[in-house]
């Protein structure tokens, strides 16, 4: 209830100062996935680059540093790391033109009785990320959100997606992580019905 509260309060100065942005993480998963406990609030957000300064410093005034030098590591890292005045983590992911522009076209704004509007990342987008992260973790919340969506997504295009970043990702091959999760989802929904 806490993060919910601060993500809120996160969407409503995001909303004054007029920036475009979309939750992501534990809150997004809750909604498309299971319920997880999350801790944190993440959220990417989209700043045009003469902004850019100028919305460090403001993000850095309404919310308090959990590091020291939080600007410059935001600066290096592209991601704020601050907090509530109650303690809630929030991180402000500043999000890269293209397909972060695209995720945000694609986010869906969602009512959270009784708190209000989030703005959040899309299935799609949201799987796209965790087979971006594939992490074990990330690979259940992956299978989890397929499940419960019950494969009522846009495979083709995160098929798309995936190959593109593919080509990025080093560590392992996001595209195969979705295919071989995509068919693990597959199974399960099968075995539910056979039940």
């Amino acid at each position: 209830m806490e993060v919910l509260k601060a993500a809120i309060h996160v969407a409503k100065w995001l909303e004054e100062q007029s920036i475009r942005h979309f939750f992501i993480g534990g809150i997004a998963l809750q909604y498309w996935g299971e319920p997880r406990l999350t801790k944190d609030v993440d959220v990417t957000v989209l700043v045009a680059p003469e902004d850019f300064e100028g919305f460090l410093d403001k993000a850095i005034k309404a919310f308090r540093p959990r590091i020291p030098n939080a600007i410059e590591f935001g600066r290096k890292h592209r991601v704020l790391l601050l907090e509530t005045e109650s303690g809630i983590p929030i991180d402000i992911s500043l999000g890269i033109p293209g397909y972060e522009e695209e995720a945000w076209a694609h986010s869906k704004e969602v009512e959270f009785q009784p708190f209000g509007k989030l703005r959040l990342i899309s299935a799609e987008d949201l799987i796209i990320h965790k087979c971006i992260a594939g992490r074990p973790r990330d690979v259940e919340d992956v299978e989890r959100v397929l499940v419960k969506q019950r494969l009522h997504v846009d495979v083709g295009r995160i098929r798309s997606l995936l190959r593109f970043f593919r080509e990025i990702v080093e560590e392992h091959d996001p595209l195969e992580l979705f295919e071989s999760t995509l068919e693990q989802a597959q199974n399960l929904l099968k075995e539910g019905e056979g039940q």
